[in-house]
């Protein structure tokens, strides 16, 4: 390392990164958050899920969707939120084409959740995610970029127009791309098991956007400005986006500079971001109640009966497979990532009372057999898994000489493994197979093979 990149390296140990991520999810509600409409629009033929409400057309009157609202309470419940038990909607004011009404019914004042939390581990270590609030909003409609007629247009997509929206809003406790990354993960996990929203990232379900700051050496609180990253779509370019603006601003306050508040944008192809507008604050979006919609009041009966439908979530569900099948860290972590995992593997164990087959057998035959849960069929899996151990032991000297005499006998499919065609040493462990005339560990024979094989 020369001197200038290892004064460089010096240079960014010394700074902080300070980001918060603000975190947008569709609900998968049949209709829109504040009319009739469908609000399933992906896919769809433009602007055929509208309706006066969703258009903003004048005299048109919005009904809160209260499924949704039931379902934002339920993200905020498994965060550890606290629930206002009065709240209200309000108009987010500003101008842009893909809002018809010129402002957004959001919550700024009196959020339905506020003060919660989520605890991630990176690299080993536990660490303590705030979530500052989980808002109810309607997203907005989708703007489409298109060249017709040789003439660059945008078109305006109506149907996400009102389709609900929580926003998730966390404190700027994450100090790195990479727990950003983490964290966002296991929120996405946390979504699914609620069932709630799809989360999928290719339909823009859930929609990302990181404020990026950095602290100097010796400066204490929060950094003088921050920049925020608008609409990411992965989280693995949401800890690119962050890694390269961490490395902006600290050449930049290197320099003296400090870097200037304002959104931007993230370019997949070049790796980079880059400038869209000033930021806004909150001041500028001119909040004040929707005067069409009465407050909210949520009684401790409704807490009750949304508490009653909440899911064992993953973290809980990961200690319990360890607890109760004797499965490995790993073998818990794999099948928790999703639910419809960790049910099936319950299931297969539900139908094993008959059957000598362990809990670490039927998680390994899950996860190394890649089982489309879907449309599998717990006996099926238990059947494979029964026939896999009616294996035989033979006597290894024989087994050797079998081995040696495969080898000897197909000098190209020793040339192809050796060259590094890993197929071919499946079609000598069916030779050696066929030769034993019994059933024999296919780990056991591959490994075999391997080694006579390095020595032919």
């Amino acid at each position: 390392m020369n001197n200038k990149t290892n004064n460089n390296t010096q240079l960014s140990t010394r700074y902080t990164p300070v980001i918060g991520l603000e975190i947008h999810v569709e609900l998968t509600t049949k209709s829109k958050m504040f009319c009739g409409c469908s609000s399933e629009h992906f896919g769809a033929v433009p602007n055929t899920h509208t309706c006066p409400v969703c258009l903003g057309l004048p005299g048109a009157l919005p009904v809160p969707n209260k499924q949704a609202i039931d379902d934002c309470l339920k993200m905020g419940m498994s965060l550890g939120c606290d629930i206002n038990r009065f709240s209200y909607f309000e108009r987010k004011n500003y101008f842009y084409p893909d809002l018809p009404k010129a402002f957004q019914l959001s919550q700024y004042a009196h959020p339905f959740n506020v003060k919660g939390e989520l605890e991630i581990e990176v690299s080993g270590k536990k660490k303590t995610v705030r979530i500052t609030r989980a808002h109810m909003e309607e997203d907005t409609g989708k703007i489409i970029h298109r060249k017709i007629d040789g003439k660059n247009v945008s078109l305006i997509d109506f149907n996400r127009s009102g389709v609900p929206l929580v926003e998730i809003v966390t404190e700027p406790d994450i100090e790195s791309g990479e727990e950003a990354r983490i964290f966002l993960t296991k929120l996405r996990q946390i979504i699914r098991y609620l069932g709630v929203s799809d989360a999928d990232m290719e339909k823009g379900h859930m929609r990302l956007e990181p404020n990026i700051s950095v602290r100097m050496p010796g400066e204490e609180g929060l950094p003088s400005y921050k920049v925020e990253v608008k609409n990411i779509n992965s989280f693995k370019f949401v800890e690119k986006a962050i890694n390269f603006e961490v490395k902006r601003h600290i050449e930049m306050l290197g320099r003296g500079e400090t870097p200037v508040q304002e959104t931007r944008g993230w370019d997949e192809n070049r790796g980079v971001t880059f400038s869209q507008r000033v930021k806004e604050e909150a001041h500028d979006y001119r909040y004040f109640p929707e005067p069409d919609i009465p407050p909210i009041r949520i009684d401790e009966a409704r807490i009750k009966n949304i508490k009653k439908e909440l899911p064992e979530l993953p973290d809980l569900t990961k200690r319990r497979l360890e607890s109760e099948y004797g499965l490995s860290h790993y073998q818990s972590e794999i099948l928790t990532r999703e639910k419809e995992t960790a049910d099936f593997f319950e299931d297969v164990m539900h139908e094993t009372k008959e059957h000598d087959v362990e809990g670490k057998e039927v998680a390994n035959e899950i996860i190394n057999s890649k089982i489309d849960v879907s449309s599998a069929l717990p006996a099926a899996v238990i059947k494979r898994i029964v026939e896999n151990k009616k294996t035989v032991k033979v006597d290894e000297e024989k087994l050797n000489e079998v081995v040696r005499k495969a080898i000897e006998d197909n000098p190209q499919a020793i040339q192809d493994y050796k060259s590094g065609k890993e197929n071919a040493i499946m079609f000598l462990v069916g030779v050696v197979m066929r030769e034993m005339k019994v059933r024999l560990d296919a780990k056991t024979v591959i490994d075999k093979l391997k080694e006579q094989a390095e020595n032919a």
